[in-house]
C-alpha cells in the first residue's frame, strides 16, 4: 500500500479527539470511512462534517465486543483500521483509586486492541493493510494520576510488536503500529482535564504546566501523522512511532 491511497478504513473512537480528526482526514483523502463508537450522535456529526458525507458510514457499537468487531471487519474489508478509543482514566493518585478504576484501561483499551488485532489476523486483512493502535506518551514515562492507564498504553505498544510477529510468521503482509502522542494534546477536552490535574499536583497554573511542551500538538497533528504512517510515507519499518510538536514523527522501536 506504500504510495497508494487508502480505499477503505475503520476508525474506532471516531466521535471525538484523534479519532474524529483521523476520520475526517481520511475522508478528505478520498477513503470510504466507517466511523465507530458507542454513541451514534457524535459519529453522525463526523459524517455530516466530512467533505463527502456519502463516503462516511456510522456503526454505533461497543468496540470491546469482540464478535461484533469481527463481523464489522469482515463486512467492511478495510485496508486500514485505527483504534483510537479507550477508557477515560480516573484522575487520582493510586491510594485514591479502586481496583475497578485502576484496571479499567486494561479492560477497555488493551482488550479492544487485543481483540481487533486478532480479528485482523484471523480474517485476515489484505496484504498491505495496516492496523494502527493509538497509545500515549504516558506509556513511556508513567502517569501517576491515572491508575493503570500508563501500563495499558505501554501494553498497546508491546501488542503492536506481538501482532506484527504473528503476521510476519504467517506471511500475511499486514503492518501493526502503535502511534504514541508524546505530549498532552492542546485543544482537546481530555488534554485540558489532564493538564489541570497535573498542574494542581505540581502547584502551578495550567499555562505554566503546559510550558513543558513548547510546540503544541493537537488532535489534527496526530491525525496527519496517522495518515502519513498509513500511507507508508514515514517510519515504514517501525512498530512504535512517536509524535510530538517539536520532533514531529519519530520511530521509537
Amino acid at each position: 500500500m506504500t504510495g497508494s491511497l487508502i480505499q477503505s478504513a475503520i476508525v474506532i473512537g471516531a466521535g471525538s479527539g484523534i479519532g474524529r480528526s483521523t476520520a475526517l482526514a481520511l475522508a478528505a483523502g478520498g477513503a470510504r470511512v466507517r466511523v465507530v463508537g458507542r454513541h451514534a450522535a457524535p459519529l453522525e456529526r463526523v459524517r455530516q462534517d466530512a467533505p463527502d458525507p456519502q463516503a462516511v458510514s456510522v456503526s454505533a457499537l461497543d468496540a470491546t465486543d469482540g464478535p461484533a468487531m469481527d463481523r464489522l471487519i469482515r463486512e467492511v474489508d478495510p485496508d486500514l483500521v485505527v483504534v483510537s478509543a479507550g477508557a477515560r482514566a480516573r484522575l487520582a493518585l493510586v491510594h485514591e483509586q479502586t481496583w475497578d478504576s485502576f484496571s479499567e484501561p486494561w479492560n477497555i483499551d488493551v482488550k479492544m486492541s487485543f481483540q481487533i488485532g486478532q480479528s485482523a489476523l484471523s480474517k485476515p486483512l489484505r496484504p498491505g493493510s495496516r492496523v494502527i493502535l493509538v497509545s500515549s506518551g504516558a506509556g513511556l514515562g508513567g502517569s501517576p494520576l491515572s491508575g493503570g492507564y500508563a501500563g495499558a498504553k505501554r501494553m498497546q505498544m508491546f501488542l503492536a510488536g506481538y501482532l506484527q510477529r504473528s503476521a510476519d510468521a504467517a506471511r500475511l503482509g499486514i503492518r501493526f503500529v502503535a502511534v504514541v502522542p508524546k505530549q498532552l494534546l492542546a485543544g482537546t477536552e481530555l488534554g485540558t482535564e489532564a493538564a489541570d490535574a497535573y498542574a494542581a499536583l505540581a502547584g502551578v497554573t495550567r499555562e505554566k504546566y503546559m510550558e513543558r511542551f513548547p510546540v503544541p500538538l493537537g488532535a489534527d497533528g496526530v491525525a496527519q501523522a496517522i495518515v502519513k504512517i498509513a500511507h507508508g510515507e514515514v517510519a515504514s519499518d517501525a512498530s512504535i512511532i512517536g509524535v510530538s510538536g517539536a520532533a514531529g514523527i519519530e520511530a521509537l522501536s
